[in-house]
């Protein structure tokens, strides 16, 4: 089975955040790595909750849509940064880099990312679940990335239009 996530693609966030909201492609355009066999983790990792309520998110303010992924990033990159580190297998010790390194960008461009609504911002997030698990570490991120995210930035697209 691939285990699959994005690889790190360094940005400057500040110049590249609007490419990266008008540009779909670019959003994809990040190389895919796997590691053949599966990965017990040393430590349980804290996964966010991503499943995505259509209605429910729809909902929402862009403002806590931002913060419920950016929160639902910074609780995947600690608990990512915690196993990391005891990490000697090359190749996982790579993919568990890149993951983080990853996460960091999309923090860097979600956070700088100006939106012209301004609403309370919400980083309360509730976890979903421990594991121990790599694959299930890249199957809640490659879901976050895929579901929430994607979501909201197809939706900020069309401010590329008017600009």
């Amino acid at each position: 089975m691939l285990l699959c996530v994005v690889a790190s693609e360094v940005w400057d966030a500040e110049t590249k955040s609007r490419e990266f909201l008008c540009n779909r492609v670019a959003r994809r355009a990040l190389n895919i790595v796997d590691c053949n066999g599966m990965m017990t983790l040393c430590t349980p990792v804290q996964l966010p909750c991503t499943e995505l309520h259509i209605a429910t998110w729809e909902n929402k303010s862009d403002q806590e849509k931002r913060g419920d992924i950016v929160a639902s990033l910074r609780l995947l990159v600690e608990g990512v940064k915690v196993v990391r580190a005891p990490i000697q297998a090359r190749c996982e010790a790579t993919l568990l880099q890149r993951l983080e390194n990853n996460i960091n960008n999309y923090l860097l461009i979600l956070t700088r990312l100006q939106l012209s609504v301004r609403s309370s911002h919400s980083d309360k997030l509730h976890a979903l679940c421990d594991t121990q698990s790599l694959r299930a570490v890249l199957l809640s991120y490659s879901q976050l990335i895929s579901g929430k995210l994607e979501r909201f930035m197809v939706n900020l697209e069309d401010t590329c239009t008017t600009q």
